[in-house]
């Protein structure tokens, strides 16, 4: 594969700036590079000068729902293969490139600038390129091996690109996405333009390294004999890294055991010859050089952190040999204005190369991903991806779906049947229903729906669920981050209308957090305000709007403290006032149960499982009524879709009696004979 090359007008570096070929394809970034008509590129074939047109621009809805973002075509093969290629030095000074795998990105794209670590390459991200690339500008910074640019230089650099971009298009973000001492170089341009709109994403910055583990080794590194030098490489990838989570990257989570081994086992003696790579991406005097940088730039950054106003995502790792990186972000957390942080305990210090961490998820699923000044959770959202869906359905919720194994039914025509045929395939639709224990119907429900009807449900959700006040230095990635990647938002009117102009699949549950954290004995009790909230908002876009029920939570587990009971414990009391203390109160103005939302977590005991039972009812069209205008239809309206998830609910309670395969053990039995793919028998409807 090769390289493009071209001019870049924008940094002070000569013009044009030179070629280097790579096993990676690859374009250069004019820094207007959005604006750009035509890229040079080499063609591998022949050697002639051709050009790339400029990519058309992607809208966001063309992606869909389950579109292939790409990621796991990649492993660390490809990453020392690009590296291999990349570093044949020209003598050249730093620059920026971009992957061409990274495709065109959707409209309105914000930049996204990859800082590299220690090894200054710059395909780091090589994982991720190609998901990367549907949502960003995606541009790397290269710096040759024998260059020696100091630490202020290379800010420099990358400060004079966020500044050009600021001025061009001064209401959308730049990222700075920034690997070890990327993260130093992104933290200073940060602290030296608070007027810009920067967003970092920091993976295991090396601000730490003057308490590094590898200090002591320092002097010893200096004094090595140069023949030595290639055992040096193989001593720190060992140290920075896990090489059986980097070996299984593109090993397919779905295999059996025993061919899962084998993977691993073939990708592990592929990549460990690929090691003395290494050696020649970081040469001893360039190891020794990068070394007096990382010192230079943790100094530099340190002194200047109480400037940084930008958003800061800290992505780090709980098994860094080379960093104290746990450590560094909790004084990260406490030192930065407006810093957030993800922690992944299993992994090392070369996070963005190893199995199961997705870029883009993480940065879905905070909330961090806009295209101007603002979070939009309408425009700015995201459709999940085929990777997403099978990492938390076919792997994370797998056991929990199994032994659920829920039962969906629809209403069409008038009849019941089983799966969602009766749903309408087109918005808006408006799903009104009940809330079991802690929400426990809304894993397989999201399924059914992505699967069956490749439709994403818009979730209306306590504001609570996307609070940062509860966050932590070792922030893991939680269901909060599950629900925004999947569609959650905040339930305000504002939402409400936004969804239904766009024609969107809505979700909603009047009951709230009171049902959802109900008392003992309350089980498929509704709690709902008098007031219709919803029904004449539906009406205002003739959307169609679709009660349901659903049954099951007391087939999985036991309420075994409730609210009333964590009340009557003294040091419980003062948990619940705390973390209630401060929060947004919905419906505080109303009479009744339903005001009583305070959040509380109970104390449950798993059961025997059985089975989720879900019943969508007849489709209640608004379209051509009155009940816009007359407030008498509209609270009619309301009532009816109340009484009808009431019935909704005891027909599942009693048909679900009459289910032989109600129990997981019947269940067993079924899939051994007829295998495990096969549906399971239900009731009769």
């Amino acid at each position: 594969m090769s390289l493009a090359f071209g001019s870049v007008p924008s940094l002070p570096l000569r013009d044009p700036v030179p070629g280097f070929r790579s096993r990676t394809p690859c374009r250069p970034a004019a820094v207007g590079g959005s604006r750009v008509e035509a890229v040079p590129v080499l063609k591998q074939e022949t050697g002639e000068l051709g050009f790339q047109k400029k990519a058309r621009k992607v809208e966001s809805e063309e992606l869909g729902v389950l579109y292939d973002d790409g990621y796991g075509g990649v492993n660390v093969k490809d990453y020392f293969d690009a590296a291999k290629e990349i570093i044949k030095d020209d003598g050249g000074p730093p620059r920026w490139f971009c992957p061409v795998e990274c495709g065109p990105p959707i409209k309105d794209a914000p930049l996204l600038l990859f800082l590299p670590g220690t090894d200054g390459v710059g395909v780091g991200l090589i994982l991720h390129h190609k998901s990367l690339g549907k949502f960003f500008e995606v541009r790397c910074l290269h710096i040759p091996v024998n260059d020696r640019t100091p630490f202020e230089g290379l800010v420099k650099i990358v400060e004079q690109s966020a500044n050009y971009e600021h001025a061009a298009s001064p209401n959308r973000p730049i990222y700075l996405v920034g690997d070890s001492f990327g993260g130093c170089l992104a933290l200073s341009v940060a602290a030296r333009n608070p007027t810009i709109d920067l967003i970092l994403i920091l993976v295991n910055p090396a601000t730490s390294f003057a308490r590094s583990q590898i200090q002591p080794l320092l002097p010893l590194l200096e004094n090595l004999p140069s023949n030595l030098h290639v055992t040096v490489p193989y001593l720190l990838s060992f140290i920075m890294s896990d090489p059986v989570k980097m070996a299984m990257v593109g090993v397919g989570n779905d295999l059996p055991p025993p061919q899962a081994l084998e993977e691993l086992s073939k990708s592990l003696t592929s990549m460990l010859p690929l090691l003395s790579v290494l050696a020649d991406v970081i040469p001893r005097d360039a190891l020794l050089w990068r070394l007096k940088l990382l010192k230079s730039a943790a100094a530099y950054t340190n002194s200047r952190l109480h400037a940084v106003e930008a958003e800061v995502l800290l992505l780090v790792s709980g098994k860094d040999n080379l960093l104290p990186s746990g450590d560094e972000a909790d004084r990260l957390w406490a030192s930065l204005k407006n810093c957030r942080v993800r922690y992944f305990k299993d992994n090392g210090h070369t996070l963005l190369l190893e199995d199961g961490i997705n870029l883009v998820s993480i940065i879905k699923g905070t909330g961090l991903y806009r295209r101007s000044r603002q979070y939009d959770y309408i425009t700015d959202y995201l459709p999940p991806t085929i990777s997403e869906s099978r990492k938390l359905f076919d792997q994370e919720s797998q056991l929990f779906n199994l032994a659920t194994d829920a039962v969906l039914l629809s209403t069409l025509n008038g009849r019941i049947v089983r799966g969602l045929s009766g749903v309408p395939n087109e918005g808006p639709v408006l799903f009104v229903g009940n809330h079991m224990l802690m929400g426990l119907e809304l894993g397989p429900l999201y399924e059914a729906f992505l699967k069956e009807k490749n439709v994403i449900l818009r979730g209306l959700a306590h504001p609570i669920l996307f609070s940062r006040k509860y966050e932590t230095s070792r922030q893991e990635i939680s269901r909060s981050d599950t629900m925004t990647l999947f569609g959650a938002l905040p339930v305000t009117p504002i939402n409400m209308y936004r969804l239904f102009s766009r024609k969107s699949f809505v979700l909603l549950y009047p009951g709230g957090a009171r049902e959802a954290l109900h008392r003992k004995g309350e089980e498929y009790k509704l709690f709902w305000p008098d007031q219709p909230e919803f029904v004449r908002m539906a009406a205002r876009f003739g959307a169609t709007i679709i009660p349901f029920g659903a049954v099951g939570e007391d087939d999985v587990t036991e309420l075994v403290l409730d609210y009333n009971d964590l009340k009557n414990i003294p040091f419980a009391r003062e948990w619940i006032e705390e973390i209630n203390q401060g929060t947004i109160k919905l419906r505080s103005d109303i009479d009744g149960e339903v005001s009583d939302q305070d959040l509380y977590i109970p104390g449950l005991l798993p059961k025997f499982p059985g089975r989720f039972y879900y019943l969508f009812g007849k489709p209640i069209e608004t379209r051509g009524t009155n009940i816009l205008r007359d407030r008498k239809k509209a609270n009619a309206a309301y009532m009816q879709i109340k009484s009808e998830i009431e019935n909704i609910l005891s027909y599942l309670k009693r048909k679900r009696q009459e289910d032989p395969y109600r129990s997981i053990a019947q269940r067993i039995l079924y899939q051994a004979s007829w295998g495990s793919s096969a549906q399971v028998p239900t009731f009769e409807p």
